[in-house]
């Protein structure tokens, strides 16, 4: 009979490791908020926020206060239990993406090396694409339990949205691995250590990604979930408190997340430019890598909000025509270029 035996150590080290990432993705997504408000009054020409603590830096612990200490409204109309699970699944899954990215090399502590990614499997990108596709599952089944014509439509808008742009996200993803042959995250990252960044050998795959992930994160001009204009609040129009403040979260998680995939796929990840890592100690090259993968995160969500002040939202035909016309043609054709290329040079 053969033993399982089990490495405590490793467990415990990855338990650490996802309560540091978790920590960590939830501070950042709460202080993305104040920063969203800050761009926004800069390009608008005002202050934003600016009395909750020394320069504002308080304000998304006031929002937060705010979020719990208001309300829970559990409409009577509603299906009650579907009604708290949509948030929840929502927040799950923002959450979950976070498992295959690769944060920073190895470090050193107590005599171990630590792997800084919490799971390292060979199909990386696949379980990042079934988390995503599930994520939206949270949005229609609050949507269907408020039981509220304006939520079940703005429901039915992200769904459609999300399968549509998912097509045209996989399809640009499929040229990125014809490119690599890997799945795997970390693998992608160190091919890009001994090269050149990926967004040289796709461009237009990286330009496809970029827009896909506008419109899975629901962000400005793909916003029509939640299109107040139209929906009064969208998907969440029957939510608050905690409840609403978890799709709030969840949003500004995947935007996040979102950011480090693209880094991670398209911008070598945790790669220092001009920066040879090996002529450093093990753990400064692994804190210049964090902080490496961090800048480039930062670039791409200040892009989220940058492109959500400036540009005004699609109508609801505009954005099907640019996702099923437009984009999944493009990807089509971005991966038989690709192809061509590869067996030219092969």
């Amino acid at each position: 009979m053969m033993l399982l035996t089990i490495d405590i150590g490793l467990v415990i080290e990855k338990l650490i490791l996802i309560v540091v990432v978790i920590s960590a993705s939830l501070v950042i997504a709460m202080y993305t908020t104040f920063a969203e408000r800050k761009v926004a009054a800069i390009l608008q020409d005002r202050r934003g926020p600016n009395r909750a603590g020394p320069f504002g830096l308080l304000q998304p612990l006031a929002d937060g206060l705010k979020l719990f200490f208001k309300e829970e409204i559990i409409p009577n109309f509603s299906s009650k239990f579907l009604f708290i699970l949509g948030p929840a699944l929502a927040m799950m899954t923002a959450m979950m993406t976070s498992a295959v990215i690769p944060w920073g090399n190895k470090i050193e502590l107590f005599g171990r090396n630590i792997n800084l990614q919490i799971a390292d499997i060979n199909i990386g990108i696949l379980y990042v694409f079934g988390v995503v596709s599930l994520g939206v599952y949270g949005i229609m089944i609050g949507s269907w339990a408020s039981n509220n014509k304006f939520s079940l439509l703005g429901g039915l808008r992200a769904a459609s949205q999300i399968i549509s742009y998912e097509l045209a996200m996989g399809i640009s993803m499929i040229a990125l691995l014809m490119v690599t042959g890997t799945l795997s995250l970390k693998e992608m990252v160190v091919q890009q250590q001994a090269g050149h960044w990926n967004v040289i050998y796709q461009p237009l795959g990286f330009l496809i990604f970029l827009i896909c992930a506008f419109a899975e994160c629901n962000r400005t001009p793909f916003d029509l979930p939640e299109a107040e204009n139209e929906l009064i609040g969208g998907y969440h129009t029957e939510y608050s408190s905690m409840k609403l403040g978890f799709f709030l979260f969840a949003e500004y998680i995947n935007m996040f997340i979102s950011s480090v995939i693209m880094a991670t796929l398209f911008f070598g990840g945790y790669d220092m430019p001009f920066v040879n890592e090996s002529l450093l100690s093990p753990n400064i090259a692994a804190l210049v890598g964090i902080a490496a993968l961090m800048a480039k995160a930062i670039c791409f969500i200040f892009l989220f909000m940058w492109v959500r002040w400036t540009i005004p939202r699609f109508r609801y035909d505009q954005l099907m025509h640019l996702g099923w016309r437009i984009l999944i043609p493009l990807a089509l054709f971005n991966m038989l270029v690709t192809g061509g290329v590869i067996l030219y040079f092969k």
